[in-house]
């Protein structure tokens, strides 16, 4: 009942993550991320807040993403309702689609990239997302939102969309988690959301704040 992009950022070595579904709170529900290791979307018919959550731990421990996803998925006799999305920081991925989740369900995956969604209108949705987050140019947070919106404008989620989210996070910079549960225009209030932490005055705070390579700034 979602769709959710995750990439990482070469030049930054950011990682991040957004999602949209027909639903309400898919930041809360979906999206997982560790600067230091990577970034995972749980999502499916029947999603499992718990399955980012481990797969993120097993990253920690120094598996591969497909090792974390297989011990994460093997054991949850609920797997074929269910969906994972895992992208190391690095760029390697895996995917788990869930063979019972309603159609359209499926992913797409490149170099430190996916969109992986289920019960879409199509895999167009897929198509018209990653072909918007692979454009060069704009920052990973505007890619990301960018790849919602193409998203959305080819089909969504079957019900609409109500809910959006968008998850940044980088060792030079403290986590951007910006969340709208319920609107019937979500993408557009996140985008506001994200021109608001760049105000100068905003922006300029963010500066100061303790970061994983600078964690006793001041």
């Amino acid at each position: 009942m979602t769709f959710s992009l995750l990439a990482f950022d070469r030049e930054t070595g950011a990682i991040g993550a957004a999602a949209a579904t027909g639903n309400l709170c898919v930041g809360g529900w979906v999206l997982r991320g560790d600067p230091r290791f990577g970034i995972t979307a749980s999502q499916g018919h029947t999603p499992s807040t718990i399955w980012g959550e481990d797969a993120l731990g097993l990253l920690a421990q120094g598996a591969t993403t497909q090792e974390a996803l297989d011990t994460v998925i093997a054991p949850d006799p609920g797997r074929d309702m269910r969906q994972l999305a895992i992208l190391e920081r690095g760029g390697r991925t895996a995917v788990h689609d869930g063979a019972r989740n309603r159609p359209y369900t499926g992913h797409l995956e490149g170099d430190g990239w996916i969109a992986a969604g289920n019960w879409l209108a199509s895999g167009e949705v897929l198509a018209q997302a990653a072909e918007a987050l692979a454009r060069p140019g704009p920052a990973l947070a505007d890619r990301l939102v960018a790849g919602l919106r193409a998203g959305i404008a080819a089909g969504s989620d079957r019900r609409g969309t109500l809910s959006a989210a968008l998850l940044v996070l980088a060792g030079t910079r403290p986590p951007l988690d910006l969340r709208v549960d319920l609107d019937p225009s979500p993408v557009d209030r996140l985008e506001a959301l994200l021109e608001r932490t760049r105000a100068p005055e905003y922006s300029a705070w963010l500066d100061t704040l303790p970061t994983r390579q600078d964690p006793h700034r001041t």
